[in-house]
């Protein structure tokens, strides 16, 4: 015999599985001969999404050694809200491991630059397979090495960006820039290298929101992280896309 909360749990997972839509798959770009794991998971009510009324899209991106799928509790908040969400595996067996000799913003541009160009591809390749989603607009998630690739990517192409959150990233300078609102979430275990953080003059300039989490690790900052962890962050970021931050 049910008792009731194990029915509300299972229906709580019936409505979950009839709202949204996960499914990963491997894109081919062949200018690269790169084969390109993403996840990707349909908004709740994407029926509401046309090309007349389009949907906004998010990419989630992975900090390095951390598997592109283990921000579930990031994906939940974004399909509830209504995001395409693409979550996307920037590093490959064979590809070159992550400099971890400084100055960072020269040794590692290479390895943000590959995720920059994935992404571009990917947004060109999608946007024609999901037509009722708003590709010109990206939110871009990501942690550590995935945020520092999210903020070159608004660098280089700040028109199509219209927000940021990031989780801990410490090489790549945050946008100042009006257009794009950025929440990044700080760890209080390793500080961001100089000029990634805003300072007090540029928060009050621009919209950016720096919030340090007290007693979170850099290495936690994701699904296998401590659960009042996971809680918090995706708090924080619930109310970032409700502009309550």
């Amino acid at each position: 015999m049910l008792t009731r909360s194990k029915y509300l749990v299972i229906l709580f997972s019936f409505l979950v599985s009839v709202n949204s839509y996960a499914s990963g798959d491997v894109i081919f770009d062949e200018a690269r001969g790169r084969s390109i794991p993403t996840h990707i998971t349909l908004p709740a009510h994407s029926t509401h999404c046309s090309q007349q009324t389009k949907c906004p899209v998010a990419f989630v991106n992975a900090g390095y050694g951390i598997a592109y799928t283990d921000y579930q509790f990031a994906v939940d908040v974004f399909t509830a809200k209504g995001y395409l969400t693409i979550a996307v595996a920037h590093e490959l067996k064979n590809d070159p491991a992550l400099n971890s000799n400084p100055p960072y913003m020269a040794t590692r541009i290479e390895n943000w630059h590959r995720g920059v160009v994935t992404l571009k591809f990917l947004v060109e390749q999608l946007s024609a397979k999901y037509p009722a989603y708003d590709f010109s607009q990206l939110t871009l998630f990501g942690h550590s090495n995935g945020g520092d690739i999210s903020a070159l990517y608004a660098a280089i192409y700040p028109k199509q960006v219209s927000q940021i959150i990031t989780l801990d990233h410490r090489r790549m300078l945050l946008p100042r820039n009006d257009a794009i609102r950025v929440l990044t979430l700080r760890g209080s275990d390793y500080p961001a290298d100089h000029q990634v953080l805003l300072n007090k003059d540029e928060l009050v300039q621009y919209p950016v929101t720096q919030i340090m989490i007290e007693k979170s690790r850099h290495n936690d900052m994701y699904d296998g992280g401590p659960k009042w962890l996971v809680a918090r962050m995706a708090k924080e970021i619930d109310a970032f896309l409700n502009n309550k931050i």
